[in-house]
């Protein structure tokens, strides 16, 4: 049985790009559709990076202090672990606005935290278990999706004026419109996984980085997150040699975990992050448009993915919702005006991602094949320079924690201070 639905703008997929969108253009007055292919947002492994720019458009949405209220932590400096010694690499403090440092709170809190605001919104609706399997075509323009739902198996139609993905680099929406981005190759992929942290502990992030061995640790309050980078396509070749290798590692690379490293009880506890690099040619098609990682999966080096995307989606509400109050869609023009405004920044990420893929991460796993962590006798002079001037630290910090071109909520998206515990349950 097949049932239809309607709404103006029809999005693909619950993230942060995908729940932004829904709530600026439904503070616009838009009728807008979400659908998300979960029951709910936890999943593990997922950024749970807040960056400054972020939390200026949480403040500037009235959403602040619903935030503040989350369980987080924060990161107000970047610091590496070398052989050399311990390194500053950014310091939060010297950003501009009201929020130096970055939040490191579990997407799924925030996801939760916009799907309540939006909630609040007589024109917004969010729909859960729905897995959408193709795109509507009439008369040559996309007029919305087909859609099941998981919990059912019923089948659906969302006819809609405007269809966005924000559903992810493995975009269902975007192989239905036979869209296939530009792959720039990418020298590492990413194993994901727990350990427990202890209250002596430092606190924030940590990297450690050596020759042929990467890790990033992010603060979870009682647990670390940690990602171990590997050589691409080398995850079977490695998994075979058992979990004690990676074990062995951990406690060689950071000897301060070693008294936790046993908590790996085998390959189930690691997951697999396959690192993607990549970008659409074109953005958007007649009644269809592609933002986040949908329209250019960014490679974890600076945790900024989330940051553009949700950049993404405001500039797409900001330059398409007038259009859309007016005449009920959006035209291709206006949609090319989307891509024009987030495509310099997207390649200039990019393009700094690609130069540290090369000359950094690609060299090093390379010339640490096999090898156990050596004993480096001089600090690169990039981070020489850093520590001997210090007030150079902002400038890494900026384009991490606020990044090229941040976005800025719409005069009428914005809202008073809204106090914790407000939040309406979506709509299903």
């Amino acid at each position: 049985m097949r049932k239809n639905e309607r709404a103006t703008v029809a999005v693909v997929g619950g993230g942060p790009a995908g729940m932004v969108l829904g709530l600026l253009l439904a503070r616009a007055g838009i009728e807008v559709t979400v659908l998300e292919k979960h029951a709910d947002f936890l999943r593990d492994f997922r950024g749970d990076t807040v960056h400054a720019s972020t939390l200026t458009l949480l403040d500037e949405l009235g959403l602040g202090e619903r935030f503040a209220a989350l369980p987080q932590r924060r990161l107000e400096a970047v610091s590496a672990e070398l052989d050399g010694g311990t390194v500053r690499l950014a310091d939060m403090h010297r950003l501009p606005g009201d929020h130096q440092h970055v939040a490191l709170v579990p997407q799924w809190d925030l996801l939760e935290l916009l799907a309540g605001a939006a909630a609040e919104e007589p024109s917004f609706t969010l729909v859960r278990q729905a897995d959408v399997t193709g795109l509507v075509r009439e008369a040559g323009r996309v007029a919305g999706v087909r859609w099941t739902d998981r919990t059912t198996g019923e089948e659906h139609v969302l006819r809609a004026a405007l269809t966005v993905a924000c559903d992810g680099r493995r975009s269902a929406v975007r192989a239905a419109a036979g869209l296939r981005p530009r792959g720039f190759g990418v020298p590492m992929d990413v194993w994901w996984f727990r350990l427990p942290r202890h209250a002596e502990d430092v606190a924030g992030g940590v990297g450690r980085f050596t020759r042929g061995h990467f890790c990033v640790l992010i603060d979870r309050g009682d647990y670390w997150q940690c990602a171990y980078l590997i050589r691409k396509g080398s995850d079977a070749e490695l998994r075979a040699a058992g979990i004690g290798e990676l074990r062995r590692r951990l406690a060689g690379l950071v000897p301060w975990l070693a008294d936790r490293v046993d908590t790996l009880a085998s390959w189930d506890d690691v997951k697999l992050l396959d690192v993607r690099l990549d970008r659409l040619r074109r953005w958007y098609a007649d009644g269809l448009l592609l933002v986040g990682d949908a329209a250019h999966a960014m490679s974890p080096v600076g945790g900024v993915g989330i940051n553009l995307a949700v950049a993404d989606a405001v500039a797409a509400a900001r330059l398409l919702a007038p259009e859309l109050r007016r005449n009920g869609r959006a035209t291709t023009r206006a949609l090319r005006r989307v891509q024009l405004r987030r495509w310099w920044p997207t390649a200039l990420v990019q393009g700094a991602q690609r130069v540290a893929h090369r000359v950094v991460i690609g060299t090093a796993l390379d010339t640490g094949r096999g090898a156990t962590p050596p004993v480096a006798a001089t600090l690169p002079l990039p981070v020489r320079i850093l520590q001997r001037f210090p007030v150079l630290q902002g400038i890494p910090a900026r384009l991490v924690a606020i990044g090229p071109l941040p976005e800025h909520a719409p005069v009428w998206a914005r809202r008073p201070v809204a106090t914790a515990g407000r939040e309406a349950p979506a709509r299903t």
